[in-house]
């Protein structure tokens, strides 16, 4: 391989290795690609330049070939323990469960002392709710590298999982010391403090974490959340932006682990309004997120628009291939310029987001036709459910978690004064810790012959 600056020099491949793998670090993805491809015409069968070709392809999102190339890496070379903890990386990606804990089982049969493919080998055994086994596989990774961080990580989230929250503070401090401005960790370890009563111990960690970064949206909104002073009366779009950027990938897969209904209740909420799935609606899906309510929505859907703050949510939403329009934006605004522009509005785990509810419940009365349908899921402020509620109360609460819970009275004060009349039922919307969630289902009705102008 030949390479100018001036004057023609050769390349070797080991060089021509080393600027493709930092090209890849850089995010230069194309410019990689340009190396390999390079390389495979010179070295068609060279196990290395397969590999690392493999690799990019994942990258850009080219699972099929990422899986064709890393296999003909090792059917020229077998015992590449690091091809098949990659291989199990895409698998995992494309869903095969099996597959993937084959192909890590058989990376630590080749190099016993594999780290990544211990530790990889556990996240996809706690997928499976192999909990025990998957615990086992993360202590080993951590014996194995007393300073594997992503080890002590996900076993703090597992144990947090099994309720053995005191061992997660040890596995978060860990994280913490190794990587002290772990963004993830330091809100896991501030949250198994409150879960656990430390409030004071959470509120130091976010104040901390503020005085390093006094505009990082996250650490701002938890501090709020656990102090309970100085709380927004809805979370920042950036808060919302960051939390579900990062957790696209993983975000289905994790609620399917806790029971998540929200989806399926609104649907049922719709059934029972006498909606016929004769694709006749326009409808919103408010919050979208990866599209968990679009399919069940769709079969009611003339035309269907998804709109979130986080282009990574979108992302995935997109693949479901059952929207018409997908839409970048904050909800309230975009609300207020569609004026009449809806049969039906559906929101499932989006308003948790939100604190005072009128002025987006507001804006849903103006988006929709006379006649159309709000449906929409809250989590209960359970310690005032029952309570009689002044007019003077402020009807809603945020939770340490970061998420707010309303009470109903609050909900159907805020309804009525958007001119919607209502309907509301209790429900399980999840299970969190080994607990039910309790939430709110809630239909409204914009009565026909109202429009708004």
């Amino acid at each position: 391989m030949k390479q100018s600056s001036g004057t023609s020099h050769q390349v070797s491949l080991e060089e021509a290795m080393s600027i493709a793998i930092l090209f890849q670090k850089n995010g230069q993805l194309n410019e990689a690609e340009e190396v390999y491809r390079r390389l495979r015409d010179v070295l068609p069968d060279h196990p290395e330049v397969l590999h690392y070709s493999g690799v990019l392809a994942q990258q850009q999102g080219r699972g099929a070939q990422a899986v064709e190339l890393i296999e003909r890496s090792l059917a020229l070379e077998p015992d590449q323990a690091d091809c098949y903890s990659n291989l199990g990386i895409i698998f995992k990606a494309q869903g095969k469960l099996e597959k993937a804990v084959g192909v890590y089982q058989r990376a630590i049969e080749i190099s016993p002392e594999h780290v990544n493919a211990h530790c990889n080998l556990g996240v996809i055994l706690k997928t499976q709710g192999k909990l025990d086994e998957a615990e086992a596989a993360y202590r080993t990774a951590i014996r194995l590298n007393p300073e594997h961080i992503e080890s002590y990580h996900n076993l703090g989230v597992l144990l947090v999982a099994r309720n053995r929250t005191r061992e997660a503070v040890t596995c978060f401090c860990k994280v913490t010391t190794l990587s002290p401005k772990h963004p993830e960790a330091r809100r896991l370890l501030a949250l198994a403090h409150c879960a656990l009563g430390e409030v004071d111990k959470a509120v130091e960690i976010f104040e901390g974490w503020l005085a390093e970064e006094p505009d990082n949206p996250v650490a701002r909104h938890m501090l709020a959340a656990c102090s309970r002073e100085d709380v927004p009366a809805r979370a920042s779009d950036a808060y919302v932006e960051k939390i579900f950027d990062d957790f696209a990938s993983s975000f289905d897969t994790k609620l399917a682990k806790l029971s998540y209904r929200a989806p399926s209740l609104v649907e049922a909420v719709l059934a029972d309004a006498g909606a016929e799935a004769a694709k006749r609606l326009a409808v919103l899906d408010a919050g979208c997120g990866t599209g968990l309510c679009g399919p069940l929505i769709a079969p009611y859907a003339r035309h269907m628009v998804g709109i979130d703050l986080s282009a990574q949510m979108l992302a995935r939403a997109k693949e479901r291939d059952v929207y018409d329009e997908l839409v970048k934006g904050e909800l309230t605004a975009y609300l207020r310029d569609a004026t009449e522009a809806f049969d039906l509005i559906v929101s499932a785990d989006t308003l948790v987001y939100f604190g005072a509810l009128e002025e987006v419940l507001a804006a849903a009365a103006g988006a929709l036709r006379a006649g159309g349908l709000l449906i929409f899921t809250l989590e209960e402020d359970a310690e005032d459910a029952d309570a009689a509620e002044s007019s003077a109360a402020i009807g809603y609460t945020i939770e340490t978690h970061g998420r707010y819970a309303h009470t109903g009275a609050y909900v159907e004060r805020s309804l009525r004064n958007a001119g919607l009349e209502l309907m509301m039922v209790r429900a399980e919307l999840r299970m969190e810790s080994g607990s039910p969630v309790l939430g709110l289902v809630v239909r409204a009705t914009k009565p026909a012959g109202v429009s708004h102008g």
